[in-house]
């Protein structure tokens, strides 16, 4: 059985984006997004207009700093590799704790269809604080869209924290 992360989250949080479950490079790396080919820091990062942190730490204190949450639909799986559509025998996160203890989030996030799915599945959307829900297209290499249409989706969320 698979477990994912804690969330990288502070009271000033307006965002929160979701993944699935990580990625067996990131949870072997023990952090977020850790597969060289995920584009999700290039894309964070980019919307700002800064370089890459090499240090995970450094990359987390980044998005808080901006106002945004990280954090993944599923607590546990069992799951072959890094791909979504092997996920089974699931177990979300506590997603009505997590909302009262952060009652500043306004906008989720879903990189990528399967933690939409999985959401809805298992939390809904029915959350009060929760102004909209967005679906953004994945950033892992599996999806095999063009850089500049991700990010184009992804300003999104630049546009909510401005």
């Amino acid at each position: 059985m698979l477990e994912a992360f804690e969330s990288i989250v502070d009271k000033n949080s307006r965002v929160l984006i979701l993944g699935s479950m990580p990625g067996a490079e990131s949870l072997r790396q023990s952090n977020y997004y850790a597969f060289p080919r995920n584009q999700f820091w290039k894309i964070i990062y980019e919307l700002f207009n800064k370089d890459i942190d090499e240090d995970f730490d450094k990359r987390y204190r980044f998005i808080l700093d901006n106002n945004i949450a990280l954090w993944d639909v599923l607590k546990y799986c069992k799951r072959e590799g890094s791909l979504d559509t092997n996920i089974k025998e699931e177990t979300s996160n506590d997603f009505h704790e997590f909302f009262k203890e952060y009652p500043n989030i306004e906008y989720v996030f879903f990189n990528g269809t399967k933690s939409q799915q999985l959401f809805k599945r298992y939390i809904g959307y029915d959350i009060e604080g929760i102004k909209e829900f967005h679906l953004l297209p994945s950033t892992s290499p599996a999806n095999t869209q063009k850089y500049d249409y991700k990010f184009e989706k992804w300003s999104v969320i630049k546009d909510v924290l401005m």
